[in-house]
């Protein structure tokens, strides 16, 4: 999301004379998109702001002036500490707020000009009544033959670990056919592949105003996007289990497009610390939902989040987690240890786990994930899958690609294969990537 945010962002800022630069020391301005998911990623926000603040002085000493923001996140739940703590920082904006950063220039150039100075920063958090997507503009240049498509934004759950609801807002879905029209555009400039975005993508609830405003969900979506001939992936993230239904089960089932590939995050492997953090789902119902997608798509692989150390958790609880892992069998998945995020509920509970406990469940799960990722890629060695041809690779002569499963795979091809769908016999296998030989070229997608 943030990617995507970012892109949006830069696009907003080109009819302004903005060009992209490298180097923060040649910048006009640089803006920190951040994340608040973590108190890491939180923390380092003011480290990147310090380093900043150095390049800005410089430019001060040469009579230039170098514009400071802060934008994602982090600006949403931090913003008053963020300007207590870096005054020299001009601009805080949350996410729903960014395509307003024209006029927060123009207001900046206005003070600067009348001031000495352009004073304390410009906050920017509120959360407006209109959607900021209605003020974007058309996608610029994609990056590669892959693109970010966001959807749905916000979050209606409050999981209790979780500040997605106080910095991203409500959930909110966009209408059908802005979606439909951004596609069509990706794909006219060279994308094959869309990956769709929400922050619970799967709760998307789209109007469609051809159906005189019948609301559509995720699955009926992607059947729709399924038809611009020249996309040959479709991909989306995140799914909360709570929001899985027939439709989207079923887009597995009928949807060539579609990757045989789910996050689908569950946190904990306890239905006692699931309750505690508000998820609204059982690892019954989880493990349902996954039994009933590979009876639609037996070649669906999944992965998920998954958090050691919540609030309260024994080690029974943390036994369960490690025997859901066993029976799902991951390709792959992320794995945290719990990070207290101010305001949230499960930040004011006592029962807090030591940080000694959390480090070792946390080796213990990961061994495991580590282990079911290592036995689902050696499982592809021999066998004949599609994969989509980036870029080049590092060596001479070779390309990489992603497979449907989204790992790396490497292997030596012609450029002209870039951005095809080819047949790769994959003949190795490591945690992260793969090895293959291309098969003959009449498989070749075109």
């Amino acid at each position: 999301m943030n990617v995507y945010d970012s892109e949006r962002m830069a696009d907003l800022l080109k009819p302004l004379g903005f060009t992209i630069t490298e180097l923060p020391e040649d910048a006009d301005m640089v803006i920190l998109n951040t994340c608040h998911i973590r108190e890491k990623a939180s923390e380092k926000v003011y480290s990147e702001l310090g380093r900043i603040r150095e390049y800005k002085e410089a430019k001060r000493l040469n009579n230039q002036n170098m514009v400071i923001a802060v934008a994602g996140c982090t600006a949403q739940a931090e913003g008053e500490e963020i300007l207590r703590r870096a005054k020299y920082v001009d601009v805080i904006v949350g996410p729903q707020s960014y395509h307003r950063l024209p006029q927060i220039l123009a207001e900046i150039e206005r003070k600067t000009a009348v001031e000495e100075g352009p004073g304390r920063g410009i906050l920017e958090i509120d959360f407006p009544e209109e959607s900021k997507f209605d003020f974007l503009p058309e996608t610029s240049e994609p990056q590669g033959i892959s693109a970010f498509l966001s959807i749905q934004e916000g979050c209606d759950k409050f999981c209790h670990f979780c500040v997605v609801p106080y910095t991203r807002g409500a959930e909110y879905s966009r209408p059908v056919e802005t979606v439909y029209e951004e596609a069509c555009r990706l794909v006219e400039k060279g994308v094959q592949e869309i990956t769709l975005l929400g922050q619970n993508v799967n709760a998307y609830h789209g109007t469609f105003s051809g159906g005189e405003g019948e609301v559509w969900t995720l699955g009926r979506l992607i059947q729709y996007l399924s038809k611009i001939q020249a996309l040959k992936r479709i991909r989306y993230v995140t799914s909360h289990p709570a929001d899985v239904n027939e439709e989207q089960i079923n887009a597995h089932r009928d949807i060539e497009k579609l990757m045989p590939y789910l996050h689908l995050p569950i946190q904990s492997g306890s239905d006692r610390i699931l309750k505690l953090m508000n998820r609204k789902h059982t690892t019954a119902y989880y493990t349902e939902i996954i039994e009933k997608l590979r009876s639609a798509r037996p070649d669906i692989a999944f992965s998920s989040d998954f958090i050691v150390g919540y609030p309260g958790e024994t080690d029974k609880d943390f036994e369960d987690t490690l025997e859901l892992v066993k029976k799902v069998n991951f390709a792959s998945a992320f794995s945290f240890k719990y990070s207290p995020r101010p305001g949230t509920p499960a930040s004011m509970l006592d029962d807090q786990v030591s940080e000694e406990v959390k480090t070792e469940r946390l080796a213990r799960l990961q061994s495991l994930l580590f282990e079911q990722q290592i036995a689902f890629n050696q499982s592809l060695i021999g066998k004949s899958i599609s994969i989509l041809f980036e870029k080049q690779g590092r060596h001479p002569g070779q390309l990489v690609g992603r497979s449907p499963y989204l790992q790396s795979v490497y292997a030596e091809a012609a450029t002209r294969l870039i951005g095809q769908c080819v047949d790769v016999l994959i003949t190795h296998a490591t945690q992260n990537s793969l090895t293959g030989t291309v098969m003959t070229q009449e498989k070749i997608t075109i």
